[in-house]
């Protein structure tokens, strides 16, 4: 009986799957209606969609979201794939029907600049069936896996752009999960392609740790060595101290993305199941902890900084509502700016300065008055707009931003921009000390005036403990911001004191985690270290370098500070790969060799043992597993060439490769060496029975035969692929190839 039971289990499910294919793309949600009476009652009371739209706005919210491609990488590569796209793959499409269906060519974002982000109402199902795509659908799926093109809903990319990073900016991403936004910060930080190594850095949180993960992958395909990927609660997550100037200083933000947790009814499109979970209990669920993320942001960004708050969300209770409370809070402190101008092309509602709010039962509250205590655990006071008009017009809420699905073809989005102008009001002052242990014995034995010193008088703290006392805050308690300076003589708090009443202080010390959080150990190595005695005559001394067992790290000045203080217990990931450990090499007198996805990081500072190539010699590198010395050109092993292709690319292609005694090997990835082949315009691409690749270079025969010859031992390289990284460059028109000998 319970084999039959489980071989009907499987016949069932088996008959569930064919019938979902017969019924085309998509049927598995066919028992999902778009329908949400509560959803349409809440925002046609609420007004947020103009007069005579609402029935265009429950339409759109009813079709699929068109997807959206943006160009990743570096500038140079950027610009690359762009030609390539353009010239290629789009101008083919115009004329291209599908089934009696003429399909419509992708557009570039109206306010995105320099064209880097495209929609389409192209389905994958189009993309994938239609023989002719299949070329394109390989595109994109091989420089999405290389990190050239990320797939990313066009509202979700406003708010890294509303950020204005630079180079120099310490930014923090609070809740980073799944990494799209976070690959925009770390693109904007490398804009500038005349600074290979940029002072500033990302620090990606997220409190999910299997999230973080997601997280990595995302932020590794850019292969940058200023990222760090951290696992904390974003209410609370800790204040670090950086070196500034040779002494430690609390580490204060220029930039902070604060993309809260939200009820996500602004996804409807994609989300369809959203659109029965749907209910006003999930806004008011969720309003107290964004209004702390909110709170714990702004308490960590520096004088003169923005934070960008957004969510993709169109209820005011987690929108205007949190705004409104955080300006409350602030007295001045922070101000809404005005970002009208920022993204030209972008429509957009201003945000509104009245609201209320529902319970799911139907009842509506416009005031907290109004509210019967029986729901005040539920209903709190900063859900509702402030009464007084004066201020609420002071806190230009409408400079907020609302974007609404009808009017660009988009998702629904809100999103606000905060310029800090002083220090929150709570953190003007020190937080009082607890009294040193002496004094509390001396107070018991009545024998010490200290003891009957009243709390207003305790002494200040020095700046150098500001961040390690607990402050009383609107939220709770919350790590402070160093102001004022300390009387002389201020006692030193004692984490081993006991807490008494309205005085607070340090926490109490912890054991120290050592090996960091289900990771390996981050192991600092100085520079008389003898695992660099042969890496050091190789490349100039650069930045740190950690030890991470297998690989050698390479990451700025401040996140080395960070990986020193252990203030962050749950670094899950940071830096970028530059020497790979490489146990054939020991012979040589060098347990490493570098690693392709920091070569780009570290190619300003290598000094020796750089061969300068041609194109041709690159596509050979790229199409054969060891191709001989003999399959050079002669040129590559004397100094530099230069070339005068017209296939030529305007970025320079840096690899790192292996010099055996009669062979040479580049160290690229299977998707890296495909990248790059259609840069120097080798078509490769998969046929549909997965056979293997067949390159296209019109008068290049040799390359071709080569290429087909060695198809199955690039496939091997896959394995290679959690070794080695891939892009980056500068605008020269020049080919080079970092390779490293036996002897490296």
């Amino acid at each position: 009986m319970g084999k039959r039971s489980r071989q009907r289990q499987r016949n069932q499910s088996a008959a569930g799957r064919d019938d979902r294919d017969k019924a085309g793309w998509g049927a598995g949600y066919a028992d999902i209606i778009k329908e949400n009476k509560l959803f349409e009652h809440y925002y046609k009371e609420l007004g947020l969609v103009p007069d005579g739209e609402f029935e265009q706005f429950m339409e759109a919210m009813r079709e699929p979201l068109p997807a959206t491609i943006r160009i990743t990488g570096y500038k140079s590569h950027a610009k690359e794939i762009l030609h390539c796209l353009k010239e290629k793959y789009f101008k083919d499409i115009l004329e291209l029907e599908f089934e009696g269906q003429k399909i419509e060519a992708p557009q570039p974002l109206s306010w995105y600049p320099d064209e880097q982000a495209w929609h389409t109402n192209m389905s994958r199902k189009i993309i994938r069936k239609s023989p002719l795509l299949e070329k394109f659908h390989q595109f994109l799926v091989s420089e999405t896996e290389s990190g050239n093109i990320s797939r990313q809903e066009a509202v979700s990319m406003i708010p890294p752009l509303l950020l204005k990073i630079e180079s120099h900016h310490k930014i923090l991403d609070m809740c980073a999960a799944p990494g799209s936004k976070t690959a925009q910060l770390i693109e904007m930080l490398h804009a500038d392609m005349e600074v290979p190594f940029p002072e500033g850095f990302v620090i990606a949180n997220d409190v999910d740790n299997k999230r973080c993960y997601l997280l990595v992958h995302q932020a590794k395909r850019l292969n940058s060595p200023c990222i760090m990927v951290v696992n904390h609660d974003a209410s609370c997550i800790p204040t670090l101290k950086i070196d500034v100037e040779g002494k430690k200083d609390i580490l204060f933000y220029d930039r902070i993305l604060c993309d809260v947790p939200c009820s996500g009814d602004g996804t409807m499109r994609k989300n369809i199941d959203v659109w029965k979970k749907w209910t006003t209990s999930n806004s008011l669920h969720l309003h107290g902890l964004q209004l702390r993320i909110a709170v714990r942001g702004v308490e960590q960004l520096a004088v003169g900084g923005r934070m960008v708050y957004s969510t993709c969300s169109l209820n005011p209770i987690e929108d205007e509502a949190v705004i409104a409370a955080l300006l409350e809070k602030s007295e001045g402190a922070l101000e809404l700016a005005d970002s009208s101008a920022d993204l030209p092309g972008l429509k957009w509602m201003p945000g509104v300065t009245s609201w209320k709010l529902m319970t799911k039962e139907g009842q509506w509250f416009s005031d907290w008055s109004d509210v019967p205590s029986s729901r005040h655990t539920q209903i709190r006071p900063t859900m509702f707009p402030p009464k007084d008009p004066e201020k609420l017009a002071s806190m230009h809420l409408e400079r907020c931003m609302r974007i609404l699905p009808h009017h660009q073809n988009t998702g629904g989005f809100f999103v606000a921009v905060l310029v800090k102008k002083a220090p929150m009001p709570w953190n003007k002052r020190y937080p009082k000390l607890r009294k040193e242990a002496s004094s509390l014995s001396a107070a018991q034995s009545g024998d010490s005036p200290a003891a009957s010193t009243p709390a207003d008088t305790t002494p200040h703290l020095p700046e150098s403990a500001a961040e390690e006392a607990e402050v009383e805050g609107p939220e709770g308690k919350i790590d402070g911001e160093a102001e004022e300076e300390a009387p002389k003589g201020a006692a030193v708090a004692q984490e081993s004191t006991a807490k008494q009443d309205g005085v607070c202080g340090p926490p109490a010390s912890k054991k120290m985690r050592l090996f960091g959080y289900k990771e390996d150990p981050f192991v600092f190595l100085t520079e008389d270290d003898p695992v660099f005695t042969t890496i050091q005559s190789l490349t100039v001394a650069s930045h740190s370098c950690w030890d991470t067992r297998d690989q050698l790290l390479c990451l700025p000045s401040p996140l080395c500070d960070i990986l020193h203080s252990r203030r962050l217990e749950r670094v899950i990931n940071t830096g970028v790969k530059v020497w790979s450990r490489n146990s054939d090499g020991e012979e040589f007198g060098c347990a490493f060799r570098l690693a392709q996805e920091g070569i780009y990081t570290l190619q300003p500072y290598i000094r020796s043992r750089i061969i300068r190539v041609s194109v041709e010699d690159i596509k050979v590198l790229l199409t054969q597993e060891n191709p001989f010395l003999s399959k050079l050109e002669d040129d590559a092993h004397a100094q530099a060439k230069k070339l005068v292709s017209p296939a030529e690319p305007q970025c320079p292609i840096q690899l790192c490769g292996w010099r055996g005694k009669t062979s040479i090997r580049a160290f690229v990835p299977r998707n890296e060496r495909f990248h790059y082949l259609r840069m120097l315009g080798v078509e490769v691409f998969r046929d549909k029975q997965g056979l293997g690749q067949k390159p296209k270079d019109e008068g290049k025969e040799e390359v071709e035969k080569d290429a087909e010859e060695e198809v199955e031992a690039v496939e091997n390289e896959a394995e290679l692929d959690s070794e080695n990284g891939d892009e980056n460059g500068s605008s020269q028109p020049k080919v080079d190839s970092g390779s490293q000998g036996t002897s490296s």
